[in-house]
């Protein structure tokens, strides 16, 4: 119950359905499989080692969808399924490598990004446009900053060239993929009010 309101506290879409520690479980593990074919959907970038991909577009609408502890635990999932060696990286690629190399800092990032994402969606963020697509831009960043960071370690690479080469390129996709979501989210929240009594 919130404080001094008597209300209880906002749903996250995941809420509406999951009843069960299985639902839980199987919504987890949509979340994973999810993003990896979201992963399959990759371009290279001229002259860096880390392509533009689906992922973080599917980082934000599950995270969101399901709330911070399962969302955080989607991409935790997601992150060790590769490594064990599914095809769920991207263009299928797997491995610890993919974890461990250059490129790891990102899929790392998607496991914070979640969590945060799904709190502020615990707190009715992503209901509203204005509020959903400036959420889901901020938790790219945290992607983002995660993966330049590793890469300036990984690669190894300067802070300026880490910049130019892992996350100046990928801040108008990643804007693109905030409004996507930030327009489905409310939209989803606007038919299951729809369909409830």
């Amino acid at each position: 119950m919130s404080a001094g309101t008597g209300s209880p506290p906002p749903r996250v879409l995941a809420d509406v359905v999951a009843r069960t520690r299985l639902h839980d479980g199987a919504l987890v593990l949509g979340a994973a499989l999810f993003t990896g074919l979201l992963a399959q959907v990759a371009v290279a970038v001229p002259g860096s080692p880390v392509p533009i991909t689906g992922q973080t577009l599917a980082v934000v609408l599950t995270a969101a969808a399901l709330g911070p502890a399962r969302g955080m635990a989607g991409q935790l999932a997601y992150v060790l399924l590769g490594a064990l060696g599914l095809p769920f990286h991207a263009k299928g690629a797997s491995g610890w490598a993919q974890v461990l190399g250059p490129t790891g800092g990102y899929l790392v990032g998607f496991i914070p990004a979640a969590f945060l994402i799904g709190l502020a969606a615990r707190r009715g963020f992503d209901r509203l446009a204005w509020k959903a697509v400036p959420l889901f831009f901020v938790g790219q960043l945290v992607i983002l900053a995660i993966g330049v960071s590793w890469l300036c370690v990984a690669a190894p690479l300067d802070l300026s060239t880490a910049l130019h080469k892992g996350f100046l390129p990928f801040l108008p996709g990643g804007l693109l993929k905030a409004a996507i979501a930030g327009l489905g989210m409310p939209l989803a929240w606007r038919l299951v009010r729809l369909r409830e009594p």
